[in-house]
């Protein structure tokens, strides 16, 4: 895959390490800054509604602390990166000199993903318990991921965001895997304590529909695409 040629400044909402590994993977160079939000007071029926709103919830609360920065420091680089608020509103208020119609594009890149199992939704387990429990589940059966990634220019206001699924069949999960799995802890801090990548739950993988990168957070078709709409 190429990306993009175009100058763009990149920061990824997410201190997420598979993500930053994939955008890395992708050509970019990028800052990250995570989002201070409580996930759970963002409720969704349907799995991708869920994702895409914790998305924007994330770039809301990722672009006020920008503002707050450049209230503080009162620079030329901060002014550019706090000119998009919610789409067309602060561009409203703001008077946009040369310098920020000349500065390169910066893109702010949030998602969310969460597991999907017998129609339930999965987040992170909430303890060693249900992560075995979630674990388990998934031996010998199908689970799939929901994930979305949402795009902001920060310079134009421009946001768009979509979702993609993925399919995951496992063979049987030995016990003693899933043991090592949540002792190792990792699974604790991943959706629906799924980690299809990792050495010891990767032989258990019989089929896997759609993009691994996507599993592991951050699907590169779908991310390299609304970067693209979002210079244009």
């Amino acid at each position: 895959m190429e990306s993009i040629a175009t100058p763009v400044k990149i920061i990824l909402g997410s201190s997420s390490m598979p993500r930053r590994k994939i955008l890395g993977e992708m050509g970019y160079e990028f800052t990250v800054m995570a989002a201070d939000i409580d996930e759970k007071i963002i409720r969704k029926e349907n799995p991708e509604d869920l994702v895409m709103a914790i998305a924007e919830a994330k770039a809301d609360s990722i672009i006020l602390k920008l503002q707050t920065m450049e209230s503080r420091l009162g620079n030329v680089e901060s002014a550019i990166l706090i000119t998009a608020d919610t789409a067309e509103a602060i561009l409203n208020r703001l008077p946009i000199g040369d310098y920020i119609k000349e500065a390169e594009p910066t893109i702010l890149i949030t998602g969310d993903q969460v597991v999907v199992y017998e129609g339930a939704i999965r987040e992170k387990p909430s303890s060693k318990e249900e992560a075995w429990q979630f674990i388990k589940g998934y031996s010998g059966r199908q689970c799939a991921t929901v994930g979305s990634v949402l795009v902001t220019n920060l310079k134009t206001g421009f946001r768009k965001g979509e979702w993609d699924r993925v399919e995951i069949q496992f063979h049987e999960i030995p016990d003693e895997v899933i043991e090592k799995l949540i002792e190792e802890g990792i699974v604790l801090n991943v959706a629906g304590g799924l980690i299809i990548e990792h050495p010891l739950i990767l032989p258990y993988v019989k089929q896997v529909i759609g993009a691994m990168d996507s599993v592991m957070g951050l699907p590169k078709a779908l991310t390299e695409k609304l970067i693209k709409e979002a210079i244009e």
